[in-house]
């Protein structure tokens, strides 16, 4: 049998045998043509949901939109983006990829993850051009940045913290929920005539926009109110969980 026929027949035998290779089950569960993150580092345990059930995540696997990822008590989790930025979340957290294009003139940068829970720790790399964009979220606030070293912390009740270490974090009301399902279509039903369109209406609270800098940051309450932004010292910001990220940064 000649070379190529070989590699054909196993190719042939991993996807159709009743046993296929863990790798080869996540990479064809992913969005076809979208960017993967890679689990470039893990300390402890984590798991993605695929089809209903949680599986253990390892060093190397790949991570494309629409995966649910949490993290066993005292992990720690990098995860490696399509361009090259990168994504620590801490032990105890919850997130979802929304969105994760690459980076470059033909596929700008579009990164967009939903975080439900936890501590994350955001190294952002620097984009040419104004269509790169990066979004991290929770239920009460939403960050965009280009290039900068940020973290958000999402506690239980869902209040977030955001201190930006280096470069320009841009913070946002409101929050953004992950997406529904598609609900079923249903018999046909009567639509309402046409409304009256209000006028001007006063700015709700939700509606509100931040920008802080380095060592600065601002706090949103869980009833989706901020904080007035402010300086934190490195002092008051000191623990296991930043000094880990710091080094990291470092090493790459």
């Amino acid at each position: 049998m000649n070379r190529p026929l070989l590699l054909l027949s196993l190719v042939s035998f991993f996807f159709f045998s009743g046993f296929p290779p863990v790798e080869a089950r996540r990479v064809a569960t992913l969005a076809i043509g979208k960017g993967e993150a890679t689990v470039s580092l893990l300390n402890g345990s984590a798991e993605v949901l695929e089809k209903g059930k949680w599986s253990p995540l390892q060093v190397k696997d790949a991570l494309g939109e629409g995966d649910q990822v949490r993290t066993g008590a005292g992990a720690r989790l990098e995860l490696l983006l399509p361009d090259n930025s990168r994504m620590r979340f801490a032990g105890d957290s919850e997130f979802r990829l929304i969105r994760m294009e690459g980076s470059g003139a033909a596929t700008p940068r579009d990164v967009k993850v939903h975080v439900a829970l936890g501590r994350t720790w955001s190294n952002v790399t620097q984009t040419l051009g104004v269509k790169g964009n990066f979004e991290q979220s929770s239920d009460r606030a939403v960050t965009g940045v280009r290039g900068t070293v940020y973290r958000m912390d999402v506690e239980k009740d869902l209040s977030t913290l955001v201190r930006v270490y280096d470069g320009t974090v841009e913070v946002n009301g409101g929050g953004s929920k992950t997406p529904e399902a598609p609900k079923p279509i249903g018999p046909p039903t009567r639509v309402s005539g046409p409304k009256p369109i209000p006028g001007p209406h006063k700015v709700t609270m939700e509606e509100w926009t931040v920008i802080i800098k380095a060592m600065q940051q601002v706090r949103i309450n869980a009833d989706g109110v901020p904080e007035k932004p402010r300086d934190f010292t490195e002092a008051e910001d000191r623990d296991a969980w930043v000094d880990w990220n710091k080094a990291r940064d470092r090493e790459i």
